[in-house]
């Protein structure tokens, strides 16, 4: 890694940080992008890569705020048990697809997600 990408790194992986403490986000809405545009990693890379990067941020993240009681300890360990399933198809799926498919996947999944977002936390108007 040159200069220019070690220096990305280390602001992508405080940036992701913040972003995961305060926000709960991290790895897919922020690495994998980052990663794509900034360390020129192709779209399955940059996923595969932000799968692990997101491990230590996942794991502090949780860990604090289960400290502030804010953690339903239940509920996270069945969705992270039930997902493994999903994982092994999706990570099947994405060697499968050509980049360009899953860049537009991807693209559309954030859209959705900022969409649903926006429409919970603007002032809901009464007919």
């Amino acid at each position: 890694m040159d200069a220019g990408s070690v220096l990305a790194a280390v602001a992508m992986g405080f940036l992701a940080g913040v972003s995961g403490g305060l926000l709960g986000v991290g790895g897919g809405i922020l690495f994998v992008p980052a990663l794509v545009f900034f360390l020129d990693l192709s779209q399955v890379s940059g996923e595969s890569t932000s799968l692990l990067a997101i491990v230590p941020v996942a794991l502090l993240g949780a860990w604090r705020q289960r400290g502030y009681g804010n953690v339903r300890l239940r509920d996270g360990m069945w969705i992270g048990v039930l997902s493994l399933p999903g994982v092994a198809l999706g990570t099947a799926l994405a060697n499968a697809l050509s980049e360009r498919t899953l860049k537009l996947f991807f693209a559309a999944l954030l859209i959705v997600l900022a969409i649903g977002l926006a429409r919970r936390a603007l002032p809901r108007v009464d007919d």
